[in-house]
């Protein structure tokens, strides 16, 4: 199906129209150029032949004309060849051509002067004429004479009819070398095009941050408004950042002396008024950071261009949850590609694996693992333990936010929200199941880059 929208359409289609318009418009100029000068060509050469045949007449005895000679042209010998010749007297025909044979030219009424004329005459043999003519008067005849040479029409149409044949085929062979001509002129020029959509391409995949070097004057004026765009993108996304944290540092001072003065409180007297108010506090504190969270996540989904390799960020979760929680001799076992590569912030991307990782490690007796795969353009991680798992019933309010199953293990209840969140906004998705190991197996699927 023909890309109707297309440049390189549009522009071959074009110039095919106007090649073939313009080819067509010069073959029939040079067409009838040709068959303009055949003809001239050709009566210039029976008015030769009538200057001979008139020059030949003689006046020899009153009333007596001769013919001395005849031309020398052999078709004028051959019967009915098409090239013919006829001198008429007074009374009619009194010389004629042996290609003639029986046959008399029958001219119109007799022209006076002693200028050319041209006539259309049927010939013999069925042949279709061109006829010139001219009286001729001699000294001290009694009478005017009639001067006539024909040629078939047929030798001026073959010849045009051939010339037309190869005026054809050369300009049929010219219009492909210009449309030939003209599809590379449009590949060539519609290269830096190309360029740019790789680029937008490569900074879409992470490989490249900018769109770098020159392009033509008509499309480096779009090259630096996008890269414009996109550092302002980037400069949007760390001010969010900057705003969220400075945001954040703000409210979690005044809960902080909200916390003190809750303990205080609490000494003198006001337990229940305390126990209420440690309640509200940590549930602030849980939607401050839940909502932070998903405000910086959100503005980082919108930067292109983001990668990071996956196997650097599980080892630095890795590291960190051993020392975590090393006094109880978890094997954390990592097999993840060096080449899986995650489209999108490493910020994000260690956020999602921290939360999931801790909370395997929480739950598990003695093993966690650690795993990936990738399918087409879709990247999955899996997260497993050898813990008490879930409840097939209760997966699905595990990402509610705040939902805590056990009020003994620590934490906010916040961290599967936010992975369920942050892997919607870069359009992944994050499944619970029972694992092979008899807990708990995350599944966090995510853009490949």
């Amino acid at each position: 199906m023909i890309a109707v929208n297309s440049l390189r359409v549009r522009l071959l289609v074009g110039a095919v129209i106007w090649i073939s318009l313009a080819l067509a418009a010069a073959g029939a100029l040079l067409a009838a150029l040709f068959n303009a000068h055949v003809q001239q060509r050709l009566e210039a050469e029976l008015s030769t032949q009538i200057e001979q045949i008139a020059a030949a007449l003689e006046l020899r005895a009153p009333e007596v004309v001769v013919l001395t000679h005849q031309p020398s042209d052999p078709r004028f010998r051959k019967p009915y060849s098409g090239s013919y010749w006829q001198v008429d007297g007074p009374d009619g025909p009194i010389f004629r051509s042996r290609s003639l044979w029986d046959v008399s030219l029958r001219l119109p009424v007799n022209a006076s002067g002693g200028e050319v004329h041209r006539h259309r005459l049927a010939g013999p043999n069925g042949q279709r004429l061109i006829v010139l003519e001219r009286t001729v008067t001699l000294p001290d005849a009694p009478g005017a004479s009639r001067v006539i040479v024909a040629t078939d029409e047929a030798e001026l149409t073959s010849a045009a009819a051939a010339f037309t044949r190869t005026l054809a085929l050369s300009l049929s062979v010219l219009a492909v070398a210009l449309v030939a001509a003209v599809a590379i002129q449009v590949h060539v020029g519609l290269q830096p095009l190309h360029r740019l959509r790789a680029g937008v391409a490569a900074i879409r995949e992470g490989w490249i941050k900018r769109l770098e070097g020159r392009f033509p004057t008509e499309t480096q004026p779009l090259v630096e408004d996008l890269n414009g765009l996109l550092q302002r993108n980037e400069e949007v996304v760390a001010r969010g950042r900057i705003q969220a944290g400075n945001l954040a540092h703000g409210l979690k001072t005044p809960l902080s002396i909200l916390a003190n003065e809750v303990d205080r409180l609490a000494a003198e007297g006001a337990p229940h008024l305390a126990a209420t108010m440690r309640e509200q506090i940590a549930s602030m504190q849980q939607q401050i950071d839940y909502q932070l969270a998903r405000a910086r996540a959100a503005a980082a989904a919108e930067v292109p261009g983001a990668r990071v390799a996956v196997a650097p960020s599980v080892a630095a979760i890795r590291r960190t949850l051993a020392r975590l929680y090393g006094d109880r001799d978890l094997q954390l076992a990592v097999d993840i590609a060096s080449d899986h590569v995650f489209r999108g912030e490493q910020q994000d991307l260690e956020e999602m694996l921290g939360n999931l990782m801790d909370n395997a490690c929480k739950w598990a007796r003695r093993r966690v693992t650690v795993s990936s795969r990738r399918d087409g353009g879709r990247l999955t991680i899996i997260i497993e333990d050898d813990g008490p798992g879930l409840p097939t019933e209760q997966q699905g309010f595990a990402f509610v936010a705040g939902a805590r199953f056990d009020e003994k293990v620590p934490g906010t209840g916040l961290g599967l929200a936010i992975v369920r969140d942050l892997a919607s906004l870069y359009h992944g998705s994050i499944a619970l199941r029972g694992s092979d190991l008899g807990g708990l197996r995350a599944e966090l699927t995510l853009p490949a880059g």
